[in-house]
């Protein structure tokens, strides 16, 4: 079974399965979602015929939670028998060729929200945290399908400030094509718990300073409903063809 996250604005994502039951995350021991945009509930259905359990929305490290938390929704997944993680999220773009209502598939991620989910817990080599024989299978898709799909690396911050015009300079000069809120944690736990990952970010708007313009959550939502048809055609695409991840 294949488990998507969902992120700020995606929910229309959910519209597109075949749902079978619901659980709320608070029956699953977890805390409900509490930023707009985000839902909070666990939708076990099917894409493209194929069994999805999604997670409609998640719970983030600025909202206070620690990061076993934010992370608590992946091992349930996995304990459901999800066997492969699709993660999306909303991000601003810090690369001025990519541009904002496209989507970015995630190649590396630079982790800078101070925290994991291992603590306490044995090393996990993290050097192919994006697996690339599913990533091809992505990136071969959406050439057939003519959809705009980048790739690069996503920076993950701890929020929930947006960060300064300097701090997206400096996170472009780091490596970075993207920049958001979520993401790397879940990545890093389902890597220690041998799950393969693809992620993707809906860049919902420039980074600051790169524009001039104001940044604001509703933009973010607004553009994220817009891009996520685009998403929902790709995912049947990949996973009703079987998937290589």
């Amino acid at each position: 079974m294949t488990g998507i996250v969902l992120g700020s604005g995606l929910g229309a994502l959910a519209d597109a399965l075949v749902v079978e039951r619901e659980v709320d995350f608070a029956a699953a021991g977890l805390p409900g979602a509490s930023v707009s945009g985000h839902g909070g509930t666990f939708v076990f259905g099917r894409l493209a015929g194929v069994p999805v359990l999604l997670m409609k929305g998640r719970v983030h490290l600025y909202e206070g939670h620690a990061p076993a938390v934010v992370t608590a929704g992946v091992r349930w997944m996995a304990g459901q028998g999800v066997e492969r993680l699709i993660l999306t999220n909303a991000a601003g773009t810090a690369n001025s060729e990519f541009k904002p209502g496209n989507w970015m598939m995630i190649s590396d991620h630079l982790n800078l929200t101070g925290a994991s989910p291992l603590a306490g817990a044995d090393f996990v080599d993290m050097t192919a945290a994006y697996d690339e024989a599913w990533r091809q299978e992505f990136r071969e898709r959406a050439a057939d399908m003519g959809v705009t799909l980048h790739e690069g690396v996503y920076a993950g911050l701890r929020g929930p400030q947006y960060e300064t015009p300097a701090e997206v300079r400096m996170l472009r000069t780091l490596g970075a094509d993207a920049v958001g809120m979520s993401t790397v944690l879940e990545t890093i736990q389902a890597r220690a718990l041998g799950i393969p990952v693809a992620g993707f970010s809906c860049l919902t708007n420039w980074g600051a300073g790169i524009s001039g313009e104001v940044l604001n959550h509703g933009e973010v939502l607004e553009t994220g409903k817009q891009a996520a048809d685009v998403m929902v055609r790709l995912l049947a695409q990949v996973l009703g063809n079987g998937g290589k991840g």
